[in-house]
């Protein structure tokens, strides 16, 4: 009986202790209800088609008014099309809207996004959760638009964020098979232009380009996993409920493939001394867009972007490990090394 006591004392000193530990630790999932936020996505590629019907330059005068800044870098910088001030301006859009291809793209857009409801509820909460970390955080006007799959999925500029239609269509989709632009977009890049993505890709560029953009005062690998491991974690607390697929863009599969070889990653890394390497070219191989990581793995099947993988890894084991830390203060930290050495990282064998 003295026995059965001692276990039953010890097994709830340790749910006790698992317990507070768990309450102590910051949760991804926070109340958000209460925040004063409803976010759409503006229909540019509308009011931009209804150029075709209406007279174009009371239609572009009052596009310029409404969308501001972002009227002009679409025609300038987008489509590159030039300025109203431009020679031929309206009768260059003029013969854009009377083109096949313009119209095959629209049809094709119009079919995939005839409403953006369920974005605009994803981006409603994000931004919520956005504002519950920053409250004094001014939101991006966002604008939907297509451009004939020129430039990035999401761009950036002063007081907006755009949003490429055309390359959110689903995998699929007939377009990203032409080579033209398979060859600006290869499948490995392209299976992840699906509608799914839209609203982690706005805020990606949002909290990459806008609030917490890389420094170059370090320029080592370990800097730029733990940069990019930053990146991610804020992700994971702005977007609890989206996989971490989608996060980072891996199929099912890689993501697997990093668990499973996690400490084999860990230990490769250090065995080839790259955690303080500079060289751009050699860091490469594990920061940039690939289908696969040459050198590990059987079959090319290790996951690309290694590096930004194991610095997300690295960075949820330092905030796991501190509690008292909160996200305002990770994602002004940019002591990389520390990061990392209280993070004490070391993924063991499965």
């Amino acid at each position: 009986m003295a026995f059965y006591f001692r276990a039953a004392k010890q097994i709830y000193l340790i749910f006790l202790t698992t317990a507070l530990l768990a309450a102590c630790r910051p949760s991804k999932n926070v109340d958000v209800s209460n925040i004063d936020v409803n976010e759409t996505i503006k229909r540019f590629d509308h009011d931009m088609n209804a150029m075709e019907t209406r007279p174009i330059a009371p239609q572009a005068a009052y596009m310029q008014k409404k969308y501001g800044a972002f009227y002009n870098d679409f025609m300038q910088r987008i489509i590159q099309l030039g300025s109203t001030r431009d020679t031929g301006y309206f009768k260059t859009l003029r013969e854009i809207f009377a083109a096949g291809p313009y119209n095959d793209v629209k049809r094709s857009v119009d079919s995939v996004f005839p409403n953006l409801d369920k974005q605009n509820a994803q981006l409603t909460d994000a931004f919520k959760h956005i504002k519950y970390y920053y409250p004094k955080k001014p939101l991006p006007r966002v604008f939907a638009y297509f451009s004939g799959f020129q430039g990035a999925q999401t761009t950036i500029g002063n007081g907006y964020i755009g949003v490429g239609l055309d390359l959110f269509l689903g995998a699929n989709s007939k377009f990203y098979t032409a080579r033209a632009i398979a060859e600006v977009f290869p499948h490995y890049i392209s299976r992840r232009f699906t509608p799914d993505y839209i609203v982690p890709r706005i805020v990606e560029v949002m909290a990459r380009e806008d609030m917490f953009p890389e420094g170059d005062q370090d320029k080592t690998m370990l800097s730029k996993m733990v940069y990019n491991g930053k990146i991610l974690y804020y992700m994971d607390r702005i977007m609890p409920e989206v996989p971490d697929t989608v996060k980072i863009g891996y199929t099912g599969k890689q993501l697997k493939w990093c668990q499973d070889f996690k400490a084999d990653i860990w230990g490769y890394f250090l065995e080839q001394n790259l955690l303080y390497e500079t060289d751009y070219e050699k860091m490469q191989k594990y920061l940039g867009e690939a289908p696969f990581t040459p050198g590990l793995g059987e079959n090319n099947d290790a996951a690309p972007r290694l590096a930004i993988w194991t610095g997300w890894q690295i960075v949820k084991e330092y905030m796991d490990k501190h509690p008292e830390v909160t996200l305002q203060q990770l994602m002004t930290d940019n002591d990389a090394q520390k990061i990392l050495n209280e993070s004490k990282y070391r993924p063991k064998e499965k």
